[in-house]
């Protein structure tokens, strides 16, 4: 079978599964089968496949089919300006975290040697962009899966940006080290009643400890926001991104912990997503 038919033949069984990127993740697919680009597949494709490629390919047409999200099957999900390694212990970069990168990026512009904690550190995204962003920043990254800590490691190696960080294996209650210039987080904050509703690409395949936000989706958020009051510098800045449904209720618990909002950031879908406040 050459390498335009297989592709014609996983498209197929991914509509079949009402998969709405079928060929484009059809291609991508071949594309990490063969160890090439997209580019390749659509120049190449009256290639023909050997025996040990097509097995592959299939067995990732089906993991496809099965709702497996591409990032966990590519291994990667590229994020800001960078490319980050993920799988099934790290919840996978959305672009509306992108927010935290640009209102950092926008409140230390003028900015020298800046400490930096990421409570939740998860991939590594948040973190890492930011680091590699400002050259002579250092941060350290908290998260209580040690899964996830082995592939901020890799992720800070990639982008060579190992040296200028640290990472700690703390519940945030128990977190004490230090204080900082700057805090950022993207914590759980799915209400445990409605992970159900969640897509089942979602909810089967990442990690339920990044998105269960407890009874009232704001336990984790709660906690978060008690220890980066006890850490921050005064003055330091505090941006933390919410369920879209969460910002009166987040205002309100950041005013009682000694912070002022400077400003609430919407998302793509025009949801407020993230709030931007500083420790007085």
């Amino acid at each position: 079978m050459n390498i335009q038919s297989a592709v014609i033949e996983g498209t197929n069984i991914l509509k079949d599964r009402s998969i709405l990127s079928a060929k484009l993740d059809s291609e991508i697919l071949m594309a990490k089968v063969l160890g090439t680009n997209r580019e390749y597949i659509i120049l190449n494709n009256n290639k023909v496949l050997n025996k040990k490629h097509l097995g592959y390919y299939k067995r990732l047409v089906e993991d496809r089919a099965n709702r497996k999200p591409i990032a966990y099957l590519l291994n990667k999900k590229f994020f800001w300006n960078y490319e980050f390694y993920v799988n099934k212990d790290t919840l996978i970069p959305r672009p509306d975290t992108e927010l935290i990168i640009e209102q950092v990026l926008k409140i230390t512009k003028n900015r020298n040697k800046l400490s930096l904690l990421d409570i939740g550190v998860g991939s590594g995204c948040i973190l890492l962009s930011i680091l590699k962003e400002r050259k002579n920043f250092n941060g350290i990254g908290i998260d209580i899966s040690k899964n996830s800590l082995k592939i901020c490691k890799m992720n800070a190696k990639k982008l060579h940006i190992d040296k200028r960080v640290k990472f700690f294996k703390s519940d945030v209650d128990k977190f004490d080290q230090g204080k900082y210039d700057l805090i950022v987080s993207n914590p759980p904050y799915i209400k445990r009643c409605d992970l159900k509703y969640l897509e089942s690409e979602v909810i089967k395949f990442e990690p339920k400890l990044a998105l269960d936000g407890g009874l009232d989706g704001l336990s984790v958020i709660r906690k978060v926001i008690k220890k980066s009051s006890e850490l921050l510098k005064k003055n330091g800045k505090f941006i933390l991104e919410i369920g879209f449904n969460q910002k009166n209720k987040v205002i309100k618990l950041l005013n009682n912990k000694g912070f002022y909002i400077n400003s609430t950031i919407k998302d793509l879908a025009k949801k407020d997503r993230c709030i931007v406040s500083t420790k007085i």
